[in-house]
């Protein structure tokens, strides 16, 4: 029997989602159905769809859930954080500024600024090749990653998603589509991986395209900004607080550089229309 769907359409930066409300009603598309909302031809057309949920953990306001494109379910997503914050505050769900919520990599904290911008604390970054995982015998800042009998140096980090992270001249002549895709399928990542390709204009700029894993390449990452500032500061090359430039706008991402420290990320959230789709 055929249903509608009702959802409202996002975006962070040009990262741009499908929220849908299951506080009433419990979660069941299936990976085909995800993939034909997230058709951009012949459904409604995201990057990721965003589920809101009822907490399973006391002190928790929200549970936060996150699928790709292709219908996987994965553990964070930045950019979709605070859409979903904006999502929940406009739809009246809850009256708070400041948010704690439930995901699959664990509790993070949303703030609504008065300038409509949302901080998102990330909690902390993870360097363990088992931790990312990724496969190394031991935790270094660099590791050589073989790709079609050409040698890079990569950067890995997790922010409850994996990440691998290339320094580059220019994001804009970086083989992002073809080497992006490349890397996020390399055997040495189990669980495959976001690839970030980062140009650094000085110690608190930099510029950054994305290859998300399970999606291609976004016009924004939060967490892969997140990945790819702390990449950055570990090696000495960025200050505590840097801007990363994306294709639609910017985001400000803050960390400590010590293993205690969280990561913030604070950035707009944009909600584009509101319809219901039949399934």
């Amino acid at each position: 029997m055929r249903t509608l769907l009702p959802f409202t359409k996002m975006h962070g930066l040009g990262n741009d989602f499908i929220v849908i409300n299951a506080l009433t009603k419990p979660f069941s598309l299936t990976p085909l159905q995800i993939r034909y909302l997230a058709n951009r031809h012949t459904g409604i057309g995201c990057d990721q769809l965003l589920v809101v949920e009822p907490p399973t953990q006391p002190m928790v306001d929200f549970r936060y859930r996150i699928f790709n494109a292709d219908g996987s379910e994965v553990q964070q997503c930045g950019n979709g954080a605070r859409c979903f914050a904006k999502y929940v505050r406009d739809k009246n769900l809850t009256t708070k500024n400041l948010l704690h919520v439930e995901t699959m990599a664990g509790i993070i904290h949303l703030h609504l600024r008065p300038d409509g911008n949302v901080t998102v604390n990330m909690g902390k970054p993870r360097f363990l090749p088992t931790e990312i995982p990724f496969q190394a015998e031991e935790t270094a800042l660099f590791y050589p990653l073989e790709v079609d009998d050409r040698v890079y140096q990569i950067s890995v980090v997790s922010m409850g998603n994996p990440h691998a992270i290339l320094i580059v001249d220019n994001v804009r002549d970086a083989p992002v589509q073809t080497l992006g895709a490349k890397i996020e399928q390399h055997p040495r990542f189990p669980e495959r991986v976001n690839v970030g390709f980062m140009q650094i204009l000085d110690k608190h700029q930099i510029r950054l395209r994305v290859f998300e894993r399970g999606v291609g390449e976004t016009f924004a990452c939060g967490t892969g900004a997140c990945a790819a500032v702390v990449a950055g500061q570990r090696a000495g090359l960025l200050n505590t607080s840097v801007i990363v430039q994306l294709h639609y706008g910017q985001l400000h991402i803050e960390w400590a550089v010590n293993d205690t420290a969280t990561v913030s990320m604070s950035g707009p959230a944009t909600c584009v229309f509101e319809g219901t789709i039949e399934l």
